[in-house]
C-alpha cells in the first residue's frame, strides 16, 4: 500500500518524507487556505519535496473552467495530478484530460456507481471519502470493499485512493481489503507507529541498561 499525506503544510510533508514512508500528497483549497502562501506557489514547493503524485484540486464546476484550471495546474510540475469533482461536468473533464495524458483524481466519491463512472471516464485515481460516510452513520469501509470488487471485475486501471481517513483502523482495514493508497493527515501517520506496549518496553529496556552501568 502507498501512503499519501493529506495536507498543504510543507513542514508536515517534510516530516512524513523524513520517515521514509511517503509516496505522495493530496491537497485541496480548504487545506491550502490554512497556509500563508498562494495555492499554486504552495503546490510548486510541495512538488520540489515530493517525487510522487501531488493532487491539486480545481474549484470550477463547469467543464470549460475545469479544463482551464486543469491545464494550468498540470504546468506546475510533472507529478501534479488534477483533482476533479465527481459530477457530470467532471466526468467530461476527466475524459478529456485522460486523452491528453494528464492524470486525474476523481474526488468526493460516496457511492459505487460514482466510482464505476469515473473509472470508465479514465480517472487515474478514485477518492472515496470514508470518514464522512462514517460521520452520517454509514459504514465507509463497505464502500471501499464494493469499489474494489467492481474494479477487479472489469480490470479498471484506476487506483483506489482511500480518503477522509480518521484513525489507524481505517488504514488497516483498507490494507486488508487491498486498497492501493491511503491518504491521511500527519496525526494519523504518527498514530500508526505508536503502541503503548512499545513505549513501556522501551522504557524498561532503557531503565535496565542504566542499572547495568552502575
Amino acid at each position: 500500500m502507498k501512503f499519501f499525506i493529506d495536507t498543504a503544510n510543507l513542514d508536515q510533508i517534510k516530516t512524513a518524507e523524513s520517515m521514509g514512508i511517503l509516496d505522495g500528497v493530496t491537497t485541496n483549497p480548504s487545506l491550502a487556505a490554512r497556509e500563508s502562501a498562494p495555492y499554486r506557489e504552495i503546490l510548486a514547493e510541495i512538488c520540489k519535496v515530493v517525487n510522487g503524485p501531488v493532487s491539486a484540486e480545481v474549484i470550477s464546476t463547469e467543464y470549460d473552467g475545469m479544463m482551464k484550471e486543469g491545464h494550468e495546474l498540470a504546468k506546475i510540475a510533472d507529478n501534479i495530478v488534477v483533482k476533479i469533482p465527481t459530477i457530470a461536468e467532471g466526468l467530461k473533464a476527466i475524459k478529456t484530460l485522460h486523452s491528453e495524458n494528464i492524470k486525474t483524481n476523481a474526488t468526493l466519491v460516496f457511492s459505487p456507481s460514482q466510482a464505476l463512472l469515473v473509472a470508465k471516464a479514465g480517472a487515474s485515481y478514485v477518492s472515496p471519502f470514508i470518514g464522512r460516510l462514517d460521520d452520517v452513520s454509514t459504514h465507509g469501509m463497505e464502500l471501499i470493499e464494493k469499489i474494489i470488487a467492481i474494479y477487479q471485475n472489469y480490470q479498471f486501471a484506476t487506483e483506489m485512493l482511500v480518503a477522509s481517513i480518521r484513525n489507524p483502523i481505517h488504514v488497516v482495514d483498507a490494507a486488508l481489503l487491498g486498497a492501493d493508497i491511503c491518504t491521511m493527515p500527519l496525526s494519523v501517520i504518527e498514530m500508526l507507529v505508536k503502541h503503548p506496549l512499545t513505549d513501556i518496553g522501551l522504557e524498561k529496556f532503557i531503565a535496565d541498561y542504566k542499572k547495568a552501568q552502575k
